[in-house]
């Protein structure tokens, strides 16, 4: 009966949580408690929506009522310890801060962009107090509203790891005192690539969802494309920045073209390019202009953006130039090495040389443990395979791929592809 208000809810959840957990973290000062307490607003409008209805403003609702929670919070926190003066300083001002007729704490946020709430809620979640694994696997929870297992399955590494560095960077924050901030100068600098890898992996997420039933998650996507651009303004001489922000429009302007009618992936050779949005490619190739004027020798994200630009440069798939996009995978190896690079160039040579040059890269990868049960491994072996008439093969990596795949839309294609090999 409430089947439709409980998918309402987890949409807004969804959409909403980064941005609630970044608005009561700067009240509390505290992002274990702020978590739980945008976790309480939840928990109400699952309590309340079902019999009151869904209301005008489901966001504002949310944010509201964490809101509330906080100042609760921060009530019996000065009640019990009233040494704190700058609790209650705290609380006095968002007193004065929040009315009854709370209309849309978003739009308040968006107003002042360098002081947007989920800037400092990064860059407070990557402190270098933190390493810089529990940084990003932080600031993936905390931002993308991602879970240990979708976070797990980015580092390519045990569940169990990751809420174990959660936990503990929590901890480390609240025990230093770390403020919720922007930094500025030298402090900036300082934290700038592990805010620049969060952002990264979120849009990687977003671009192909872990697990669930959609291949995208277009809303990870344009929150990491909002943050780029806003980084892009913060600290406009750093090149890596531009490649970032680069390599994230040109992305998204593939957005459309990336799945079909019934929400199918189609992938990147089959795609009707005439769906590419031609503003983002030309914001992105922009971008990918300023990095390379700011800074010759590029750098990772810039070396990705300029990959990116090789297929937003080719009006049909034919028109790609290959050989080129394998020399820069191999430049990328060389500054940034890591097997799923070198899967990736593996791709490249393949379209360049042919699939038995490719098999010949890829082949090398097979004793790489980070790599044995990621899907994309099987799934490209299996198509040099198909290419070179090596069915029965390629069939059994399909399959395989498909066994390892979490995601539905993912496990469907590869299953279906496995189908085709069939003699």
């Amino acid at each position: 009966m409430h089947s439709g208000v409980h998918q309402a809810i987890a949409t807004v959840w969804r959409l909403e949580s980064a941005r609630t957990v970044a608005v009561v973290a700067r009240m509390v000062r505290d992002l274990g408690v702020a978590e739980e307490l945008a976790q309480d607003a939840l928990v109400s409008a699952l309590e309340h929506w079902p019999k009151d209805g869904i209301p005008q403003n489901p966001a504002a609702w949310l944010m509201t009522t964490a809101k509330h929670r906080a100042l609760d919070h921060l009530r019996h926190r000065q009640m019990a310890d009233l040494r704190h003066q700058e609790i209650g300083a705290d609380l006095q001002a968002l007193e004065a801060f929040t009315v009854p007729d709370f209309v849309d704490a978003l739009d308040v946020a968006r107003q002042d962009d360098i002081g947007d709430d989920l800037l400092r809620l990064i860059f407070t979640a990557c402190h270098p107090v933190l390493g810089k694994d529990a940084r990003v696997a932080l600031t993936l929870k905390l931002l993308g509203g991602l879970t240990t297992f979708e976070i797990a399955r980015a580092f390519l590494v045990p569940e169990a790891t990751i809420a174990q560095r959660i936990v503990r960077a929590k901890r480390i924050l609240r025990e230093a005192g770390v403020p919720f901030e922007v930094p500025r100068g030298d402090a900036l600098a300082e934290r700038l690539a592990s805010v620049l890898e969060v952002v990264y992996l979120v849009s990687n997420e977003g671009y192909t969802a872990t697990s669930g039933g959609d291949w995208m998650r277009p809303e990870l996507c344009n929150e990491a494309l909002r943050l780029a651009r806003m980084l892009a303004g913060l600290a406009p001489d750093e090149a890596e920045v531009h490649g970032l922000l680069a390599l994230l429009e040109i992305q998204a302007s593939r957005t459309a073209a990336r799945t079909d009618a019934q929400g199918d992936p189609v992938l990147l050779g089959e795609q009707d390019r005439s769906r590419w949005d031609r503003l983002l490619i030309r914001r992105g190739l922009a971008a990918l202009a300023r990095a390379q004027a700011l800074a010759p020798n590029a750098g990772p994200y810039q070396l990705q953006a300029a990959i990116a630009a090789c297929h937003a440069r080719a009006p049909v798939p034919a028109d790609t130039d290959w050989a080129h996009m394998a020399g820069l995978y191999a430049q990328l190896m060389r500054v940034a090495p890591s097997p799923v690079v070198e899967l990736n160039r593996a791709v490249a040579v393949s379209m360049a040389q042919g699939p038995a040059a490719g098999l010949a890269v890829i082949d090398g990868l097979h004793q790489e443990k980070a790599l044995q049960r990621y899907q994309w491994l099987h799934s490209v072996r299996a198509d040099f395979l198909a290419r070179l008439g090596r069915k029965a093969e390629a069939r059994e990596s399909f399959e395989r791929a498909a066994a390892l795949a979490d995601n539905a839309r993912e496990k469907a294609l590869l299953l279906a592809r496995a189908q085709t090999m069939e003699d």
